[in-house]
């Protein structure tokens, strides 16, 4: 259903996306399109902050800490030493596909090195609407240091009740920040199947007008353990913590999930990574199915709608 005129203009909305497949093209850069169109489909102005903690040096990340809150610091070249050079570094990528449907800006942002009272900080100060984090090719069970950092972001977003949505890694990353034990599989999942909703999950506006969703998979560390404060929404067959919603200590849900599939692997973002060579043709077969992930975006994006309109 095409958006009406009234929705597109519900003023700017300010994104802070933890971007940590920049290396990869299509499911990094392409990713980020697929979450932030419905986004840009509602609101009049929307500015994305992308960090990458994976990349960037310690004293940038103290000095964004040290720096006036209300003017986060941008990255340059230089204060992202291990950045994969396959990937071009630029400080304020474009986005056409997303430019020909609203306006919109993104920027890389210093993240800075600090804990989740600094953070809460850091989001508030900076006038943040809302959190994501992508998928990774790094592993929560494998633990590294900027994680630290990342963990911090979505401890403080979901402590100031944001819109908050954790995608594979950032599923994980969210469960593990707010005390959820992550392990390694013996071997990783590649499929598109049926996800299993829970009583709590077939009410979530989540997966609103989804009865029976169909969901991409590609991951090995698993949810084994969830936070005290997330329920269950729905269950893979190989992964029965497929999908969560936090909840506050009075039992309150929050505008928070946790996805272990990923809703913006679409087709077409497939198709190219095997021209690309990012995944062969023989791995693209799991994912010749089509599923919900555009859907399930948009109602996210509905709930921020919905969250930024009651503020305002």
């Amino acid at each position: 259903m095409e958006l009406s005129f009234a929705w597109r203009m519900s003023g700017v909305l300010r994104v802070a996306l933890l971007d940590l497949l920049v290396e990869r093209a299509e499911f990094g850069h392409g990713g980020n399109v697929e979450i932030l169109t419905p986004l840009v489909k509602r609101f009049s102005e929307v500015e994305v902050f992308l960090l990458t903690p994976q990349f960037q040096s310690d004293e940038v990340g103290k000095r964004a800490l040290g720096s006036a809150h209300a003017s986060p610091v941008m990255l340059a070249h230089e204060d992202v030493p291990t950045w994969d050079d396959d990937f071009p570094f630029v400080a304020e990528p474009s986005a056409p596909e997303l430019e020909l449907l609203g306006e919109v800006k993104l920027r890389r942002v210093a993240l800075p090195t600090t804990d989740d009272l600094g953070m809460v900080a850091w989001l508030a100060a900076n006038s943040v609407d809302a959190v994501i984090c992508s998928g990774s090719r790094s592993n929560v069970s494998m633990w590294d240091s900027w994680m630290d950092t990342a963990a911090s972001v979505m401890s403080a977003s979901v402590a100031l009740g944001l819109p908050t949505l954790g995608i594979c890694f950032g599923h994980q990353l969210l469960c593990k920040a707010l005390g959820g034990e992550v392990v390694r599989a013996e071997s990783r999942t590649d499929s598109v199947v049926e996800l299993a909703l829970s009583e709590a999950g077939r009410r979530d506006v989540i997966f609103s007008q989804l009865e029976n969703p169909i969901c991409l998979f590609t991951h090995q560390d698993h949810v084994v353990q969830i936070p005290s404060s997330c329920v269950v929404l729905g269950a893979a067959p190989h992964n029965s913590l497929a999908s969560v919603r936090i909840h506050d200590e009075m039992g309150v849900a929050l505008p928070a999930w946790g996805l272990q599939f990923h809703p913006e692997a679409a087709k077409k973002r497939i198709e190219r990574s095997v021209k690309l060579g990012h995944i062969s043709a023989e791995e693209a077969k799991a994912f010749k199915q089509e599923h919900d992930g555009a859907a399930i975006l948009a109602n996210f994006a509905d709930v921020i709608l919905s969250v930024n309109n009651n503020h305002s």
